[in-house]
Formats: C-alpha cells, sequence, structure tokens
C-alpha cells in the first residue's frame, strides 16, 4: 500500500494520511444534510437523497484515491444543486427526473472528453496567471463562506451586502476560540491541529448546550428506491432544455478544473508550467462520479474545495481519499452523530485554510494589465457573485479578449478559445433572476 501510494516520494505516511482524511471528511460532513435539504425544494425525496448523496460521494472519492491517486474527496457540489433545485425545477418548472437526467447527460460528455483527453487539453490551455487566480479566488471563497457559517459575518442591509454579525453571541465566540486555537497549535506543529480544534469546539458547544447534542449515534439508512434510477431521458431531446444541459456542463466543467488546479497549487502537485501530471485520471474519477450520481438520485459531483483542509494537514496521496470514502459508508450508519458538528466549528475551519490558499497571488504579474485584470475578475467575482463558476468564466473571457484587443490575440493558445466560447455560452443561458 505504501508503495502503491508512494509514500516515500510524497514525504507522508499513513498516520499523517489518515489525520488528512479525518480532517477532510469533518470539513465537508454537512453536505450530507445540506444537499438533501437543498434538493427536497425539488420534491427529491429527504431520506433517499441522503442516501444517495454519502453512496455518490464515497463512490466518486474511492476513485479517485484508487485511480487518480490524488488527496481529494468528491461530492455533490453547492451551487449546482441549487441551480437545479430552485432554477430548473421550481422557475423552470421541469420535473427532478429531468433535471438529474440533464446531470447524467453532462457526466457522459465529461466521460467521453476525458478519454479522448479533450479536458486535459483544454485545462492546460489555461495561462499560469488564471491558474493562480483560481487558487486565490477558491481561497477567498473558502474563507467567506467560512465567516457567514460561524456568523462573524452576516447579511446586511440595504447599501450593505454583508456586515459584522454579533460577536457577543457563543456560536461566533466558539468560532474564534477555534479559529485562533487552529492557528496556535499549527504554528507550534501540532499534528492534527485543524481535527483538535474542529472535535474540542464541536464538544465544548455540545457542553455549553449551544449546539445540541445528538440523541443517538446509530441509525439504519433509508430506502434508497424512491430515487434510484428515476431519471426522466426523454426530457432532454426537447430543445427548449439544452439550455439546462449546457448550464450544467459548464458549470460542472469549469468548477472542476479550477478546483482540481487549485487545490494541486497547494498541495505542490503542479509541474513547473503549472499543469497537473496525469490530469486524465482525477478528471475521469469525477466524470465517471458525475454519471453515477444522477443515477443514485443526487445531482453533479466534484473534486470538493474542503479537500483543501486535509492538504493542509499533509494529506497528498490517494490513501486520504480512501479514507474520507471509509468515513462516507460510516455515516450511513452514524449520521446523527457525524453531522452533528456545528457551523462554528468547521466554518472557522474554512478561515484558516481559505487564509492559507491565498499564498499563489505573489506569483500573478500585478504590472501586466493583461494578466492582472483577469485575475483581479476572477477572484473577486467568485466571492462576491457567491458563485465559483462565474468568477471562473469571467477571467477565461477577459483574457484572450485582453490579449486580442492588445494585438497579441496570436498568444491565445487554441484550448482557450474554446473555453471562452464555452464561458461565454453559460452567461447567454445563465438563468438570470
Amino acid at each position: 500500500m505504501r508503495r502503491y501510494f508512494d509514500f516515500e516520494r510524497h514525504g507522508t505516511s499513513y498516520r499523517k494520511e489518515t489525520l488528512a482524511g479525518i480532517t477532510t471528511f469533518l470539513t465537508m460532513a454537512y453536505i450530507i444534510i445540506v444537499n438533501p435539504a437543498i434538493l427536497e425544494a425539488a420534491g427529491i425525496p429527504k431520506g433517499p437523497s441522503m442516501v444517495a448523496t454519502i453512496l455518490s460521494a464515497a463512490f466518486g472519492t474511492a476513485l479517485m484515491g484508487l485511480y487518480a491517486r490524488r488527496p481529494f474527496a468528491v461530492a455533490p457540489y453547492m451551487g449546482e444543486n441549487a441551480f437545479i433545485a430552485f432554477t430548473v425545477v421550481k422557475v423552470m418548472g421541469y420535473s427532478w427526473q429531468a433535471a438529474l437526467a440533464a446531470v447524467f447527460v453532462a457526466g457522459v460528455l465529461f466521460t467521453l472528453l476525458t478519454v479522448l483527453k479533450v479536458r486535459s487539453w483544454l485545462a492546460e490551455a489555461l495561462p499560469q496567471t488564471l491558474k493562480f487566480s483560481f487558487a486565490v479566488g477558491i481561497g477567498l471563497f473558502l474563507a467567506f463562506i467560512g465567516l457567514n457559517e460561524t456568523g462573524i459575518v452576516q447579511s446586511g442591509g440595504p447599501g450593505a451586502p454583508v456586515s459584522l454579525g454579533n460577536l457577543a453571541k457563543a456560536p461566533a465566540l466558539l468560532a474564534l476560540l477555534c479559529l485562533f486555537g487552529i492557528v496556535l497549535l499549527t504554528i507550534r506543529r501540532v499534528p492534527g491541529a485543524i481535527v483538535i480544534g474542529v472535535l474540542a469546539t464541536t464538544f465544548l458547544s455540545f457542553l455549553l448546550k449551544v449546539t445540541p447534542a445528538p440523541e443517538r449515534w446509530v441509525s439504519l439508512p433509508p430506502d434508497l428506491r424512491p430515487t434510484l434510477l428515476q431519471l426522466d431521458l426523454p426530457a432532454i431531446l426537447n430543445p427548449r432544455f439544452f439550455p439546462v444541459v449546457l448550464t450544467v456542463f459548464v458549470m460542472a466543467f469549469v468548477d472542476t478544473v479550477g478546483t482540481l488546479i487549485g487545490l494541486s497549487a497547494r498541495a505542490g502537485l503542479l509541474d513547473g508550467e503549472g499543469n497537473l501530471p496525469d490530469i486524465e485520471k482525477p478528471m475521469l474519477a469525477d466524470a465517471l462520479s458525475t454519471t453515477v450520481a444522477p443515477l443514485l438520485g443526487t445531482t453533479t459531483t466534484g473534486a470538493f474545495i474542503e479537500s483543501a483542509a486535509g492538504i493542509e494537514e499533509g494529506g497528498r496521496t490517494g490513501f486520504t481519499s480512501l479514507v474520507v470514502a471509509a468515513l462516507f459508508l460510516l455515516a450511513l450508519f452514524l449520521s446523527p452523530l457525524l453531522t452533528a458538528v456545528p457551523p462554528h466549528a468547521y466554518g472557522a475551519v474554512l478561515i484558516v485554510i481559505g487564509s492559507f490558499m491565498i499564498a499563489p497571488v505573489t506569483r500573478i504579474d500585478f504590472r501586466d494589465p493583461m494578466e492582472l485584470i483577469p485575475a483581479f475578475l476572477t477572484i473577486s467575482l467568485i466571492s462576491f457573485t457567491y458563485n465559483i463558476g462565474v468568477g471562473m468564466t469571467a477571467g477565461i473571457i477577459s483574457y484572450p479578449l485582453l490579449k486580442v484587443l492588445s494585438g497579441r490575440g496570436r498568444e491565445v493558445p487554441k484550448g482557450l478559445w474554446v473555453l471562452a466560447v464555452l464561458s461565454l455560452s453559460f452567461y447567454v443561458f445563465y438563468p438570470y433572476r
């Protein structure tokens, strides 16, 4: 096993990888509850949806570990689930069965494009400036999510979209305690700093009755049959359904490429040219997972940005992913306990990880407007629109556009033009409110 994952080359160990897997799982376990709650708005039964969420995450993460050998956890994407539930079903009026069919088609297309190495060709066409800005943007986005989850930052009123939260409230105070506790342990190089911080904050929250402790630890999983293989494939033959398929495809494609590159940059897995070696493998794991997810009864899956937490704990190989996959399967029976981690605990972790991920900003050439503006649009719009896809597509469109306007259009790789056209279609078909 050590040889298979090449622990020596990555300077890691079973202990370090296991700790990293636990850390990643604790920071993303919320998806077990949140994803079914969002999809319930589309009419998808909550119990079966939870089982589908867990099984799709376990399948994709195990495949990422065994085949791609990368420390990336896979789970249903936040954002895509809301798009399916609130836009495709609630606003456009399609059934959730038809919406899942769109996800399935996107997964099949991803698989074909990955096998044909088209996705890796497109990913390698991205300039280093955009790759660095993806990592920075994701880092700030994680921090912004964490600040909201902990109550340190809250929604503001007219003229002020966000404002300072009530720091006198117990959740915010516990979050700050967790935040600085993790930072202090990290400075002192204490192994498992993030896990210690999350668990200590969780149990302290139970003790102070800020968060209700679970009444039971073990429960049998609900029946999956109400969502299993319930796709409405004939619905996708309707020409009016094309924008849905295209939007799902572009959102998932951009999210996956940006997340993989951003996480790999933090883990030191990129080569000298800023590319991820054998990127087809994690992409194929992602594509197959997206194909399986709608068959089970959930939406688009992909590499989760919360994998950064495990990477920060030293996770560098697929063994980290196997630990996460095993914990997801365990969650089928221990979901009351494992989902009891409060937002002010895992939210504090996201703030810490976000701060660590902004380091690549120093590698962006701020003196060149053609490099600066696309990077700025990417980084700022990821957070300010609360949508990774919006920020990434803005950068992908603006980069070649500025090159052409400055008379340097020949420097733009063909693959980047393809990505720019796909990104432009994202805005053409985007369901604006």
